[in-house]
Order: C-alpha cells, then sequence, then structure tokens
C-alpha cells in the first residue's frame, strides 16, 4: 500500500470549485435583493440536493461498517470525505435563513399566509404554536446539524487515524458506532426534510415524505462516487485499484435505489389519492392538474422507467464510463425531482425559471466539492491500514 501516497490533485481541483462557488453564492446573494422569494427556493433547492448526498453519505458509511461490507472499503474515503462536508452545510443554512419569509407561509412576518383561507389560517396558527413554532425549528436545526457533525467526524476520524498507527481497534470501534448511530441519523435526515421542504406547503403532510428525500439522496450518492471513482485515474489515486466488481456493485446500488424511489414515490401518491383527504390532496392537485402536469408523467419514465431498463444490464454496470455516463444522467434528474419537489410552491400554475437556479446550484456546490477536497488533502484517497483493504483489492465478483 506504500504506492499510494497522498493525494495530489487537490490543488488544482480545490481553487477551480471554491472560485465557482463563490461567484455563484454572491450572483446568488444578489439575486435575492432582485426577487427574493424567487431566489430563496432556488437557494433551497441547492442546499436540499448538495446537503443530502453529504448527510446520506454518512449513513451509508454507518451501514456498511453495520453490515460489514468488506467490498467497499477501497471507496470508503470519498464517501467519508463526501460526509465530513456537513460543518460547511451548517454555515450556509444560515444564508437560507434570511428567506423564511419569502419561503415558509408558516414563518413569521411571511407575506405567504394571506393567499391562505380564513380557515386555512386558523389550522396553520395551531402549527405556529406547536410543531412550526420558530424556536421550536430553530432547536430541531441545531439537533440535525450537531447528530450529522458528531457521526461524521467520529467515523471519519477513526478511520483516518487508523492510517497512522494501524490499530485493528479501530475498526472494531467503527462497527460499534456505526449501528447505534443509525437510528439518530434516519430519524434526523426525516424530521430535516419534513422542516426545509414539507414546510413549503404547511398544511400538508406525509409521513414518507422524508423516506422519498433521502432515497434520492442515497441514489446521488453512489452516482457520484461512481463517477469520481472513474476519474480518479493515475499517479497515486485511487481510482487505479477500483475494479470492475466494485462498479458492478455501484451499479446494483443505483439500480437499486432507482427501484426503492419509485415504489416510494408510488406509495405516497397512492395513499393519498385513495384516501382523497382534502388536507391532502391538494399537493399533488398542484402536480398533476395545472401545467406542471407534463413534468410529473415525465419523471416517471425519465427518474424510473429509462434508467432502470438501462441499468439492468449487466455488461453496462462491468463497464464504468457506460456507468458514469447513467450517473450523471441520474444526479440531473435528482435535481429536476427536488424542483418538482419545491417549485410549485412558488409558481403553482405552471413550470417556470429563475437564474438563480443555476447559480445557486453552482454556488452550494462548488464550496461544498472545494471543502471536500481541502478536508482530504494531504491524507490517503482509501483506508491504507484498515485490515480489510487487501481483502477489498482482491474483490471478485461471485
Amino acid at each position: 500500500m506504500n504506492s499510494v501516497e497522498r493525494y495530489t490533485a487537490t490543488p488544482k481541483l480545490m481553487p477551480l470549485a471554491g472560485g465557482i462557488g463563490v461567484l455563484g453564492l454572491l450572483a446568488t446573494a444578489a439575486g435575492y435583493f432582485v426577487d427574493p422569494r424567487a431566489t430563496g427556493h432556488s437557494y433551497l433547492l441547492a442546499f436540499a440536493y448538495w446537503a443530502g448526498i453529504s448527510i446520506a453519505s454518512t449513513i451509508m458509511i454507518a451501514i456498511f461498517h453495520t453490515a460489514k461490507a468488506t467490498w467497499m472499503t477501497v471507496l470508503r474515503r470519498v464517501m467519508e470525505t463526501m460526509a465530513v462536508s456537513i460543518p460547511l452545510f451548517a454555515v450556509l443554512f444560515l444564508g437560507l435563513i434570511p428567506a423564511f419569509k419569502h419561503i415558509y407561509p408558516w414563518f413569521p412576518g411571511s407575506e405567504l399566509v394571506n393567499s391562505l383561507s380564513e380557515l386555512e389560517r386558523e389550522h396553520l396558527g395551531h402549527k405556529q404554536h406547536g410543531y412550526l413554532n420558530p424556536t421550536f425549528f430553530a432547536v430541531r436545526q441545531v439537533i440535525y446539524f450537531g447528530v450529522w457533525i458528531f457521526v461524521s467526524h467520529r467515523l471519519h476520524s477513526l478511520s483516518t487515524r487508523q492510517d497512522e498507527d494501524g490499530q485493528l481497534e479501530r475498526t472494531a470501534s467503527l462497527r460499534k458506532w456505526s449501528p447505534g448511530s443509525l437510528p439518530f441519523l434516519a430519524l434526523t435526515i426525516t424530521f430535516a426534510a419534513f422542516d426545509w421542504l414539507m414546510s413549503l406547503t404547511p398544511l400538508w403532510f406525509s409521513t414518507i415524505f422524508g423516506v422519498y428525500y433521502f432515497t434520492g439522496s442515497f441514489l446521488s450518492v453512489f452516482c457520484l462516487l461512481t463517477i469520481i471513482s472513474v476519474n480518479a485515474q493515475g499517479h497515486n489515486l485511487y481510482g487505479n485499484l477500483v475494479k470492475p466488481s466494485h462498479f458492478h456493485n455501484l451499479g446494483k446500488l443505483m439500480l437499486g435505489f432507482t427501484a426503492f424511489w419509485a415504489y416510494i414515490a408510488f406509495s405516497q401518491f397512492f395513499l393519498i389519492w385513495i384516501a382523497n383527504l382534502p388536507e391532502e390532496a391538494p399537493w399533488y392537485h398542484t402536480r398533476i392538474a395545472t401545467g406542471w402536469r407534463g413534468l410529473s408523467i415525465s419523471l416517471f419514465f425519465l427518474h424510473f422507467l429509462l434508467p432502470f431498463a438501462i441499468l439492468l444490464s449487466r455488461n453496462l454496470k462491468l463497464q464504468p464510463r457506460k456507468l458514469a455516463v447513467v450517473a450523471v444522467y441520474l444526479l440531473v434528474i435528482h435535481a429536476v425531482d427536488l424542483y418538482w419537489l419545491i417549485w410549485p410552491a412558488l409558481s403553482p400554475e405552471h413550470p417556470s425559471f429563475h437564474w438563480t437556479l443555476i447559480t445557486a446550484f453552482l454556488g452550494v456546490g462548488g464550496v461544498s466539492i472545494a471543502f471536500a477536497l481541502f478536508r482530504i488533502r494531504g491524507r490517503y484517497t482509501l483506508p491504507v491500514k484498515d485490515p480489510y483493504i487487501a481483502e477489498s483489492l482482491r474483490y471478485v465478483q461471485p
């Protein structure tokens, strides 16, 4: 393992990503003074997209340790690096606060409450005294980020310390901490989805909405991991050690979460449609009986049928470059899916476009990528002294 040295590509990539990110955030900040509502929704979309990937990486690392999976050891450091970017998102979340009154009807001082009927305002008032109380909302965010930062840092630090001392107890600790952290991680990302996204329409609710959100984030983690692994080829980069069998497993996980996303999406729609309750049906009415119908139907084909059919191919999953193309496509579709979740709160009649969708996405994405590269700078690109790294490098699909 001595041939795998420190990550030498970081100085070249980090300034570029950081520069794009800073320019994107500055442009988005300027957009806030022009159209605060559209800019707020754009920033929320970008934040939910990139933060979801970081949080889902933490959860998947914990799952792999809990399952004692050894095949992915060679890939684990990239996921750990994505996970320890969470502190940055705690800072970026502060940038969303000024837009609260422009995107959340429940937030004090929001003019959006004027669009509600008297009965709806009465119901909203009850929620504002309970779950959607601003103080309680703030407390929940502190809990969410506290859990995510603690767990991601703990898993990352144990892994990187093992690079230096090679102690087997580090692996035992990783497998001890991971199972206990999973319930907290699952609950916090679920309720974060309720707070960030579902409360855009505060009188609507779905108990599996959080699962819908983090399923897309899980899928994006494996897509991004595939793209990084394919491109991490060259001197001292871990991609040289990733075998077709590893990519085959990543492709199977992409296939699995594509199917799981469709299952959750259909389950949520079917239960709300068959119940036809007045407090639930309007959310889907906006997306089916208006100009959003075309995009709603397209998601079924573009987010499920097409990638599902493509990823069924074993040969494709064994060809990293082709699999990376599918991964890029799915990352784009995940962004479209979040647009479908968020944007109708701003434009309920039909889809629309605002230039801050681009600047916010590049801004949040750029600084998060730069921060991740900063965290891995000077470190090994894989866990070189993990007791299962040799087994992972020899991994062959059974």
